[in-house]
């Protein structure tokens, strides 16, 4: 009986017909390896009987066709040749991998391993990253309270409805009573002639009297 092949969940197959490889990757951030290329022999044997199928008479390229089909059929994935690959190359990464006792994924040991608990970072955080983590954190909510704790409107005209643009000559602004480009002003006061209430620019009516402007 051959030897049990052992794998992981944390791999990909990516052999094709000339040959086989696999790709490892860490279950948390990414990372990984790949194994090297190695060259399927059953399917250069095959390309070599079916070369040499040509240069001989009818009945010996029926028997070479048949032997290349034959080498084909050890192609598939139950292959001895590719439980072999993937044997070779779990045990050239083995070293690269660990998996977590606690939430069961296989994580890479340079970045993703906590040696100290034998766990994943996830589950088993390191304390400094995790202070560090919580203190930049407090830092920027303590900045956001007292920004707002700050007045930001003082000098900010708010009776107005603001303006991005110049009525006067089409300026683009950034806020203001007055245009940097032209001098005008920005909103214009108005007052009704009849009862003298100031009035919003553009009205038509007088928002106290109803006297048409």
């Amino acid at each position: 009986m051959a030897g049990i092949v052992p794998f992981t969940n944390n791999f990909s197959d990516l052999s094709n017909t000339e040959g086989y490889q696999f790709e490892f990757h860490c279950e948390r951030c990414g990372n990984g390896y790949r194994s090297p290329y190695q060259a399927n022999i059953r399917e250069k044997g095959r390309g070599f009987l079916r070369a040499a199928s040509s240069l001989i008479d009818s009945v010996g390229i029926d028997k070479l066709s048949e032997a290349a089909n034959t080498l084909s059929l050890d192609r598939g994935t139950n292959s001895k040749q590719k439980d072999k690959a993937l044997a070779d190359a779990v045990d050239a990464v083995k070293d690269e991998f660990k998996q977590c006792r606690g939430c069961g994924d296989w994580v890479c040991v340079n970045v993703c391993w906590n040696a100290e608990v034998g766990q994943c970072v996830k589950c088993s955080p390191f304390v400094a990253e995790e202070i560090s983590k919580a203190q930049a954190a407090a830092q920027v909510q303590q900045i956001q309270e007292k920004v707002r704790e700050q007045d930001w409107t003082a000098d900010l005209d708010l009776a107005n409805r603001a303006k991005v643009k110049c009525p006067h000559c089409n300026a683009v602004v950034e806020g203001g009573k007055f245009c940097p480009e032209c001098g005008e002003a920005m909103a214009k006061t108005t007052f009704c002639g009849e009862c003298g209430a100031q009035l919003k620019e553009g009205a038509k009516f007088c928002t106290e009297c109803g006297t048409k402007q």
